[in-house]
């Protein structure tokens, strides 16, 4: 079994035990064993035929045997138990707010109701409404749960999302008064997609900010404006919330909707500990019942004994630990950035001549940029010949000689065919400063094919840099088969950088395995995979990959110099920078 698939076990049983109303420090264990599984760049086989598996965080004796029975037997008796006293499909109404333990059981003893589906058709008949001390205003409320719930499972894509969220807070802070106005929530984690996002803001007139926000022309339905909150529907239909608040409890409402929901259980557990009590309204002292309110974030985790956590940390893995020690890594920024190593002009399928790419990024205060065409096997993106390829090369080097305190690299995303050889000839390749390879074809191949595919790659002297080393467009196309353990450790081996792809619909590598790669020692590169000049701006997404990795500047070759970029790759695969 794939972790994915052991983690959903474990999150299962957690749902199944709330719905029986069982021990929460159970259900409490099952839920961050299954996040726990769920973020681990390590498949779980592996970890326990290495003897390690009570070495992961969370994981104790009782999760630890459950696991090794689902990796022996594809089963685990006490989940199958379990289930027997449930009908096939109910855990999925425990997810509609207002449908509590015994309302869930009501429902299915008096209605037969089991499915999310069953529900919605007996709130139209009329048959939940009937049931009695529930209503018509109940079951009308659960009814919108339903809708919402149905919204929320369409998580858009992080690159989709933040530009819609970018333009409403632009629009809102032109409202007077306005002091502070962040998004909350997975947008602001950086996830990968997101699902409903929760804007924070104070202003002198609150009201008046809401008014404004449910009146903006991107807005297509308004699900409900209060004084304190407004909830509206924008294009692709995301729904927005904003929520006003005191401008003292801005910093304890704003790490409450930050998250993540483990983030916010752990830091919960630490603080019952020191006799406390967190909510969104700010801290209780739970003897004298006094609530202090915090104005920033950064105040709320210095009261209960924390450095402050960057959003992107807030995942509840291991960052409430190291934030005590004051150990903290300080995460990489756009501003560390010096150069980008993947990018296409009009030679291939870009947009924009090699000079204005230059330019482009020179005026970002970049001190160098890899010019990475397509080789000639990406005949659909216009890939380039030898001769082409030669042209291109004499090219960027009469444009780097008019480009002064500017480094321009001539490269290729040279593909990587089937049996793992190259589009060009080592000789070819030895012409350039910089080589990429890419997996773009015969995507369907089994893990053992596709990963031996991608290390006779990484062999190779000629290669710096594997780009999107999954091949992954989110919401589009899966991941390929790969066991990227194997592919980091023969990176590790070559010296052969691995990319964070910054394209919105790549992001890849994701984070976990950018944490698990960096655990490894592989070099870590950034590629905007920039078509046009505009597309540059994009290296902020890989940014964020990176520092939900954990990356400090010094793990991304794109913030050393151009002196030591260069040297490095002169250098060829032996060398390190």
């Amino acid at each position: 079994m794939k972790n994915a698939a052991i983690a959903q076990v474990f999150q299962d049983m957690a749902d199944l035990l709330e719905l029986k109303e069982d021990n929460p420090f159970k259900i409490r264990a099952y839920q961050r064993a299954a996040h726990t599984i769920d973020d681990l760049p390590v498949e779980l086989g592996q970890v326990m035929e290495e003897g390690r598996l009570r070495e992961i965080p969370g994981i104790g004796e009782a999760i630890a045997k459950k696991i090794t029975e689902l990796l022996a037997t594809g089963h685990l008796e006490a989940y199958e138990k379990l289930r027997s006293q449930f009908p096939e499909g109910i855990s999925s109404l425990m997810a509609i707010h207002g449908v509590g333990p015994k309302t869930l059981m009501r429902l299915y003893k008096e209605l037969g109701i089991s499915t999310v589906d069953d529900l919605e058709q007996a709130i139209v008949e009329g048959q939940v409404a009937a049931l009695y001390r529930l209503g018509d205003k109940t079951a009308e409320n659960i009814l919108r749960h339903i809708q919402r719930l149905r919204r929320q499972d369409m998580r858009v894509p992080l690159g989709e999302a933040l530009p819609v969220v970018e333009e409403i807070l632009a629009q809102l802070n032109e409202v007077a008064d306005v002091r502070n106005l962040i998004p909350a929530g997975s947008l602001r984690r950086f996830k990968e997609t997101i699902g409903d996002v929760d804007i924070m803001g104070t202003a002198d007139d609150p009201e008046g900010v809401l008014q404004a926000f449910v009146q903006l022309p991107q807005v297509e339905e308004v699900l409900v404006k209060g004084t304190t909150k407004a909830s509206v529907i924008v294009e692709a239909g995301l729904q927005v919330d904003l929520r006003m608040v005191e401008h003292d409890s801005f910093g304890s409402l704003l790490q409450y909707f930050t998250g993540s929901k483990d983030h916010n259980i752990a830091l919960r557990d630490r603080a019952v500990r020191q006799g406390l009590s967190l909510s969104e309204y700010g801290i209780t002292v739970l003897k004298s019942g006094e609530i202090e309110k915090f104005a920033t974030e950064e105040a709320f985790y210095r009261r209960i004994g924390l450095e402050y956590i960057p959003p992107e940390l807030r995942e509840g893995r291991n960052e409430i630990e190291e934030a005590e020690k004051r150990a903290l890594p300080k995460l990489i920024e756009v501003s560390d950035i010096k150069g980008d190593f993947h990018v296409h002009t009009e030679w291939s399928d870009g947009h924009d001549s090699v000079e204005a790419m230059a330019t482009a990024a020179r005026a970002r205060g970049y001190q160098y940029l890899a010019i990475t065409d397509h080789s000639v096997g990406r005949g659909i993106a216009h890939g380039l010949s030898e001769e082409r390829l030669r042209q291109q090369v004499a090219e960027v080097r009469e444009v780097n000689q008019r480009l002064d305190g500017f480094r321009l690299f001539a490269g290729i995303e040279v593909d990587v065919r089937a049996d793992g050889t190259l589009d060009y000839p080592d000789e070819v390749l030895s012409e350039l400063d910089i080589v990429v390879a890419a997996v773009h074809s015969a995507m369907g191949q089994d893990s053992e094919k596709m990963t031996g595919r991608i290390i006779r790659a990484l062999e190779n002297p000629n290669v710096h840099i594997l780009a999107h080393p999954t091949c992954r467009l989110l919401g589009i196309r899966e991941p390929v088969d790969v066991d990227l353990e194997e592919v980091f450790r023969a990176a590790a081996r070559t010296n052969t950088a691995l990319e964070i792809n910054a394209m919105p619909d790549r992001l890849d590598l994701k984070d976990i395995h950018v944490l698990r790669a960096r655990e490894l020692g592989v070099k870590l590169v950034m590629g905007t995979d920039a078509h046009s000049v505009g597309s540059l701006d994009l290296m902020r997404f890989g940014v964020g990959v990176a520092r939900r990795g954990w990356c400090q500047p010094e793990h991304i070759l794109n913030t050393r110099p151009a002196g030591e970029v260069e040297a490095f790759l002169k250098q060829g695969k032996g060398g390190h920078v």
